[in-house]
């Protein structure tokens, strides 16, 4: 009984809503699992989904970059998912991307079945770059130098500068930080949050803010005790967090667990419908959401979320 009981609790620090997400998750662990044919759960037949043959992005090219650049004047913060881990941010008319892969560099061995939201070179306009991690698909040699092109700052994780430039094209990064280093870019105050990712000791987070406005881009990372009380504090208002479930990558489930326990107002998954071989469906996510009551939103590729508090 004593070590039910002290199973109940997470060891460390913890926030409020990770505690209470604990007590859920210890609730559902006590109800009988029925036996399906074949030694399948009820988790495998409710979720198991095919990846698709080919994701056509909902805007691309320069329909997608003239919505970016119309977006300008407009309040609020603007989302654009481009992709696996890609982002675009736009907030008070300054843009920063994060982990774009806009190439087809890992092909043959991965090839992409994400249409491209843009070549590269159409966004050197933004103002910086962001990369969580040394593996291509978030730090690409075929994209790094296209959108750096322009005048956009470069920052990557510690550790990996020579590579991270090397991929950019002979481009040194403007900035490396480790987890709890900080740095003002423009408009943006960019702060690491630890992450832990196999293959990757380097691989961070990041905490972005801007005026009013904050989000947390996870990376690639496992789901670990830590990794939402660090963003807590920031008072985030929508987390990027990947879903895959494979290759160390926490899963959907626990994606929208680190949302919601990290306080984020709004969840997107990431991480998915790239590679035919390192993806997954979106129902275990949303299941977990809707259980956990975390707002969450399930963009196309090149398609806009915003979050409007009127200025």
């Amino acid at each position: 009984m004593s070590d039910d009981f002290d199973n109940l609790f997470p060891t460390g620090a913890t926030t409020r809503k990770g505690l209470l997400s604990a007590f859920g998750r210890r609730a559902a662990q006590s109800v009988p699992i029925p036996d399906l044919p074949g030694g399948r759960t009820p988790e495998d037949e409710f979720f198991d989904e095919e990846p698709p043959d080919h994701v056509e992005p909902l805007l691309d090219g320069e329909d997608f970059v003239a919505e970016v650049r119309e977006s300008n004047a407009e309040t609020g913060m603007h989302i654009w998912w481009l992709g696996q881990s890609g982002f675009l941010v736009q907030i008070a008319g300054e843009s920063v991307v994060l982990d774009p892969y806009l190439s087809d560099s890992l092909s043959p061995e991965r090839l992409r079945i994400t249409g491209l939201v843009a070549q590269p070179e159409q966004l050197a306009f933004v103002d910086a770059v962001v990369s969580s991690h040394s593996h291509a698909d978030h730090l690409d040699p075929g994209t790094l130098p296209g959108v750096l092109s322009g005048a956009a700052s470069f920052v990557c994780a510690a550790g990996i500068e020579d590579l991270a430039g090397e991929r950019a094209g002979g481009r040194s990064p403007d900035a490396s930080l480790a987890p709890g280093e900080a740095e003002a870019v423009g408009g943006f105050v960019i702060c690491a949050i630890p992450a832990y990712h196999e293959g990757a000791p380097e691989a961070v987070g990041y905490v972005i803010r801007s005026g009013a406005y904050a989000f947390y881009h996870a990376g690639d990372s496992r789901r670990v005790q830590g990794m939402a009380e660090a963003v807590a504090p920031h008072g985030v208002d929508v987390a990027f967090v990947p879903i895959c479930g494979v290759n160390g990558v926490m899963n959907g489930a626990d994606a929208a667990r680190l949302a919601y326990e990290a306080g984020a107002q709004v969840a997107i998954p990431c991480h998915y419908e790239m590679f035919r071989d390192d993806t997954a469906g979106v129902s275990r996510f949303v299941a977990e959401c809707v259980r956990l009551g975390q707002e969450y939103r399930l963009p196309r590729v090149g398609e806009r979320v915003t979050i409007d508090y009127g200025y």
